[in-house]
């Protein structure tokens, strides 16, 4: 189980304050398990951990084999839940610079259809010059501006470049199993097809095809990270402060009472950063609505330690920390020794790097601390694929605990609709003129 440690944030929260959440925390959890609560109509996710292999999950994996086998690329579509949580996944087991070296056997694997960027764009394009790929399309609609305009321009490299018939071999589509332009599309084309369950949102779709796909193509063991998910909805089953969920879920709702408003996710892993934006989408939808929610931003330490660090040591008191940490890898980096010893790291010689890192983490807690800022520690053990199946069911159960104790339906994002429909006005898109 992941080990959630609070006992950095009693300086500034009480355990009777925290104990006096219990009723909450029970009713919230009880509220989402049972399914009685808002948005009981998106709680799908509950359900995806399998321990076997399903026929969903057995096509997937042959539509790997395949994409690994024949291309050199393979391009995911999709914004927001579509892309933020494959891509979380794939950089925090391989690291962010993982696309280094790879072809046929195993591809290279970006990301489009996130951004409005036409550099982006550009740089794209010139990474699929002359090389065989295949794309991914991942949308509930088919109709989102951002993934549809790159669906419709990698589309036609792929039919300029293979034709017709070569191409619709090399585009998947994942989305809605029966409704929406996409499944529309997909139908006539011929393309082959992986759900997303209408249950399930697309923040807390990763479970689905929109992450597994993704994460069989980069060489992650799905049916292991299934496991560890159904593992996670067994463990976290317990109804009592010795559940993780409820510590979590429990002590950023008390701190937000006392003021904190915005929580810092972080990590000293690099790879974890992307992982920090599925989070930060996962909970900042989740909870930030009806006037309410803790801001939710990530940093990745030590790096933001030399440009956060400031404002969080010394800054107007209304954060609290969540610090990631994971086992250290079994290949280890030792610190030599240096005769000059003009650096004057010689003290360090025959440590090793994660050692450092330890410290690091230690000193950087107390220093919080001791500046008013609480903080929790998530002890993650072993990073495996199966661990990463269970990091994901932990945080969506904590999230969707949070935002019942907090009062808002956890399922529904009516904010993320406004801007697009200024965009759409400004845009020219027929029956938006008025709005």
């Amino acid at each position: 189980m992941i080990k959630v440690d609070i006992s950095n944030v009693w300086g500034q929260l009480t355990l009777p304050e925290l104990l006096a959440t219990e009723k909450d925390v029970a009713a919230a959890h009880m509220t989402l398990t049972q399914g009685t609560g808002e948005g009981n109509d998106f709680l799908g996710w509950l359900d995806l951990p399998k321990t076997e292999e399903t026929d969903e999950m057995r096509r997937i994996r042959l539509a790997a084999d395949r994409i690994r086998e024949n291309s050199d690329v393979f391009v995911v579509i999709g914004i927001g839940g579509s892309y933020l949580g494959p891509r979380a996944a794939i950089e925090l087991m391989q690291g962010v610079n993982h696309n280094i070296g790879k072809g046929k056997g195993n591809p290279q694997i970006f990301f489009a259809g996130n951004s409005l960027s036409t550099r982006h764009w550009n740089e794209l394009q010139r990474l699929l010059e002359g090389k065989d790929f295949s794309i991914a399309i991942i949308s509930t609609s088919g109709t989102t501006t951002e993934p549809a305009i790159s669906t419709r321009a990698l589309r036609w490299m792929l039919e300029r470049k293979y034709g017709t018939d070569g191409a619709r071999k090399r585009i998947y589509a994942i989305t809605d199993p029966c409704k929406g332009a996409l499944r529309q599309m997909a139908g006539e084309e011929g393309w082959e097809t992986f759900v997303i369950p209408p249950d399930v949102g697309g923040r807390y779709s990763v479970l689905t095809a929109v992450g597994l796909l993704p994460m069989a193509v980069a060489g992650i063991d799905i049916l292991k990270v299934m496991q560890g998910a159904a593992q996670a909805k067994k463990d976290y089953d317990l109804r009592s402060f010795e559940n993780p969920v409820w510590q979590y879920a429990g002590v950023r709702n008390a701190l937000y009472k006392k003021g904190k408003v915005m929580e810092l996710f972080e990590s000293f892993e690099p790879g974890f950063k992307m992982f920090g934006g599925w989070w930060q989408q996962l909970f900042g939808e989740t909870e930030g609505k009806d006037g309410k929610g803790i801001f939710p931003v990530t940093a990745e330490l030590t790096p933001d330690l030399h440009s956060l660090g400031q404002m969080i040591q010394q800054g107007e008191r209304n954060i609290f920390e969540t610090m990631v940490r994971f086992d250290a890898p079994e290949n280890k980096m030792v610190i030599g020794e240096d005769v000059k010893n003009l650096d004057g790291l010689n003290y360090l010689a025959g440590k090793t790097l994660d050692f450092v890192d330890e410290k690091a983490f230690l000193g950087t807690v107390a220093a919080h601390v001791d500046g008013g800022v609480p903080v929790m520690t998530m002890d993650m053990g072993e990073l495996n694929d199966a661990k990463l199946g269970e990091m994901f069911y932990f945080l969506e159960l904590c999230c969707g605990v949070s935002a019942y104790i907090l009062g808002v339906n956890p399922f529904n994002q009516p904010g993320v609709e406004l801007y697009k429909r200024n965009m759409f006005r400004l845009l020219g898109k027929p029956g938006y003129e008025d709005k």
